[in-house]
């Protein structure tokens, strides 16, 4: 039976060793997220927000507690099927990028299905399908250092939603480009979240990025401070009205 959360975590603790002091960066957040919601996660920094997205894309193990996605609590798999869970129903989107400069933008698109196995044509097919939805497909030939850094984000996107997976997780994904650029890729996850029911939760520091989400998660010393449901989402990268 498929779970009606995309996301969830359950009293989620990590804490980190330096020498003989202990440093807790998450102290039992309790996290629930729908499918198709597009969540930001804000907060100052040390609050947990990268260690956060760290436990939620397997990247990292919690010291305790539950991460669930898509109704499977992820770190009871044995390593060799976390990381093939992982590449199947986990995308990523990074502030940098990420992308290999040295080949196509298609090819890009297409390496985590080269990871999950899928045959040539397969991979072909999904990617210039993925491109032609996020406005590249008259660019899948070309290589990233011929696109802009907008474009090169698009590239990302894609790449994300290639294995179509139950989450995307964006860490500063607009970090890099300037507002108006910004604003298109904040823009064009929503368009995803619409037409293809993907689920995103991206960490960010710019205000304007949370306000176009339909809920903000604010973090504080490793807890959740608020969960503010957004009503100005629509309103893609514009300042909140008093």
């Amino acid at each position: 039976m498929t779970s009606e959360l995309a996301v969830e975590t359950v009293d989620l603790v990590k804490v980190y060793r330096s020498g003989t002091i202990l440093v807790p960066a998450l102290r039992g957040v309790d996290l629930k997220v729908r499918r198709r919601e597009f969540i930001s996660i804000v907060g100052p920094s040390g609050s947990g927000k990268s260690t956060l997205l760290n436990m939620l894309g397997a990247l990292d193990k919690p010291t305790s507690g539950h991460v669930l996605i898509d109704g499977v609590d992820i770190f009871t798999l044995p390593n060799d099927r976390l990381a093939s869970f992982r590449n199947r129903e986990i995308g990523f989107i990074f502030q940098a990028h990420n992308l290999i400069m040295r080949t196509s933008v298609v090819r890009n698109v297409e390496l985590p299905l080269i990871v999950s196995g899928a045959s040539g044509k397969t991979r072909r097919r999904r990617a210039a399908q993925l491109l032609e939805k996020v406005g590249l497909g008259d660019k899948i030939n070309r290589k990233p250092t011929e696109l802009s850094g907008g474009e090169q984000q698009r590239v990302a996107v894609a790449r994300a939603l290639v294995n179509e997976p139950a989450i995307i997780l964006g860490d500063e994904p607009t970090g890099n480009l300037d507002s108006k650029t910004g604003g298109e890729v904040v823009g064009l996850m929503r368009k995803m979240v619409e037409e293809l029911g993907t689920t995103f939760i991206v960490v960010t520091h710019n205000p304007e990025v949370a306000n176009a989400t339909d809920r903000i998660i604010v973090l504080r010393d490793g807890q959740i401070a608020e969960s503010i449901d957004n009503p100005l989402h629509e309103e893609v990268i514009s300042p909140r009205k008093k």
